[in-house]
């Protein structure tokens, strides 16, 4: 991750968040992986049982799937723990996230125009929180996947109230 020094015009300073997201993020992140790789897997594999004449092509596709799924499931989620961390303060939200393509992000609180939670089905079942951090940026939000659903909740009433007591107008 390349460290930029610049500063913003409102002087804060682009620099790595401190807070990890929850380990159980690992679990989610490996899960998600599982269920677009094996279902291929499973498929190149029937199908070529049943199709004989393309089994040569199925195999190889099968194998080429399995060389670069398996190891997207068992690094992947793994790198992107080491990689994502987040925090906030009175004046900021800084996120680090990532895999292949790191980003670091920092959104004054006087540019945030909402605060979200989202829990999918997966996440819920890790007991886990997403939350999305809206501003009037042209890159887009901000998002802190894999924290604890408490602390999201927490993190979320704590955004509001901070930014409710910063003046601007979000823009």
């Amino acid at each position: 991750m390349a460290a930029r020094t610049n500063t913003n015009p409102a002087g804060l300073r682009l620099r790595p968040p401190r807070n990890r997201v929850e380990r159980r993020a690992i679990g989610w992140w490996t899960t998600q992986s599982l269920v677009l790789v094996l279902p291929l897997l499973i498929a190149l594999a029937v199908t070529a049982v049943f199709i004989p004449p393309a089994r040569f092509w199925l195999l190889l596709s099968l194998a080429v799937v399995a060389v670069i799924g398996v190891p997207y499931v068992l690094v992947m989620p793994q790198w992107r723990y080491r990689v994502h961390r987040w925090e906030t303060t009175e004046d900021a939200v800084y996120t680090a996230e990532g895999w292949l393509s790191q980003e670091w992000r920092i959104a004054p609180m006087s540019r945030i125009q909402t605060v979200d939670t989202v829990r999918g089905p997966l996440q819920q079942l890790f007991k886990l929180s997403s939350v999305t951090v809206t501003t009037a940026s042209a890159a887009g939000p901000l998002t802190i996947a894999g924290l604890d659903k408490d602390v999201a909740a927490s993190l979320v009433e704590q955004l509001t109230a901070t930014m409710q007591a910063t003046p601007g107008d979000a823009t």
